[in-house]
């Protein structure tokens, strides 16, 4: 999982480059459809098929925003991510193409 690819996919993007600010996601947009794409792009760093230890998602989500429990949360909320027994994987919410 590289946060430097998040990052640049989120910079890059008109919509959501306000959203980030010093190689970070600064805050989480308000309007759900902005946020939905932040997420979308967030979840594509995850392989599909793959599962990911709770540690491992911890710590890239830790690099990309300060509060990495709700970035978690609002991934499976969402959709985004799914998890069980501590693992995580990506479903088809994040199906979109770079």
């Amino acid at each position: 999982m590289q946060t430097d690819a998040v990052i640049d996919a989120l910079a890059a993007d008109p919509q959501l480059k306000a959203f980030v600010r010093d190689r970070r996601i600064e805050a989480l947009p308000a309007k759900m459809s902005r946020r939905r794409e932040l997420l979308d792009v967030v979840a594509r760093a995850f392989e599909p098929g793959v599962r990911y230890p709770e540690p491992a998602v911890d710590d890239f989500l830790r690099r990309l925003h300060p509060d990495h429990a709700a970035l978690r949360r609002y991934l499976v909320d969402e959709e985004f991510l799914d998890r069980a027994n501590g693992e995580y994987w990506r479903i088809a919410g994040a199906t979109r193409s770079s």
